[in-house]
């Protein structure tokens, strides 16, 4: 660990004098409570991206777009890059993909009256399922879906997908854990919050890193520099503080 922690810091001080006075533009979007353009930090997932870039002496600037438009602002190198986003084949063609920023957890969340359990698609066999336009939520989902084993409603928001679940129009409805809860608190009265619950077993734990577009020159060496300042973070155990102080559900 001792070796590690020398390369990373041996790495940040390599670049730091090459990117003193350097600004980085991200394009965000609206996701507390991760990320957003009213919250402390502009959400804790942009906190962590802030304060690991500053280590490297970079600042940040951010624009906050519809999460399409988020895209191909990178894509084109408009902006310099976007965050936090799954990981692919096809995204790392177009991006310097980091190191893990956040881990996104989603489950099924469900109203209490309904005894609701399950292991495989299967399981899942007569539900009602909610889900939003756009959205993947992993092969199995996904598989089940096109074959239709599963039956899934898509409309065009997960606000709409709570109150659908919420009034009975659906049975569950897949999303972040967090990101639940917190549309919950925003968006549904202290009844319609109680009404409503999670099952514990995840759907998909994935990480969701920065993206930093490779039409921009400067991000071969933007991209070191923020691993190696995010590496520290963890390290500082700053990371782990950050998320306890803005997430319900973490050690």
């Amino acid at each position: 660990m001792k070796i590690v922690s020398a390369i990373a810091l041996f790495l940040l001080c390599l670049v730091q004098a090459a990117s003193a006075h350097d600004r980085v533009r991200l394009a965000n979007g609206e996701w507390p409570p991760y990320l957003g353009s009213d919250l402390k930090h502009y959400g804790v997932a942009s906190r962590i991206v802030t304060d690991a870039f500053a280590l490297g002496g970079i600042e940040v600037e951010y624009g906050f777009f519809p999460w399409l438009r988020s895209m191909m602002l990178a894509k084109q190198g408009t902006w310099d890059g976007t965050l936090v986003w799954f990981s692919s084949t096809e995204r790392r063609k177009m991006f310097y993909v980091s190191d893990p920023v956040i881990i996104s957890t989603y489950v099924f969340f469900h109203r209490k009256d309904m005894t609701f359990d399950w292991r495989t698609m299967e399981d899942l066999k007569g539900c009602a399922i909610g889900a939003t336009v756009g959205y993947d939520y992993g092969e199995a989902f996904q598989k089940a879906e096109r074959q239709g084993l599963i039956r899934v409603e898509r409309v065009p928001t997960d606000e709409m997908n709570l109150k659908k679940l919420v009034h009975g129009r659906t049975d569950i409805f897949p999303i972040d854990r967090e990101v639940g809860l917190s549309m919950m608190r925003k968006h549904l009265s202290e009844a319609d919050r109680n009404r409503l619950t999670f099952h514990p077993l995840p759907l998909r734990t994935d990480p969701l890193c920065l993206l930093l577009s490779r039409k921009v020159s400067r991000n071969s060496d933007r991209i070191k520099v923020f691993n190696a300042g995010l590496r520290r973070l963890k390290e500082q155990g700053k990371v782990n503080r950050y998320l306890r102080e803005a997430l319900t559900f973490h050690p």
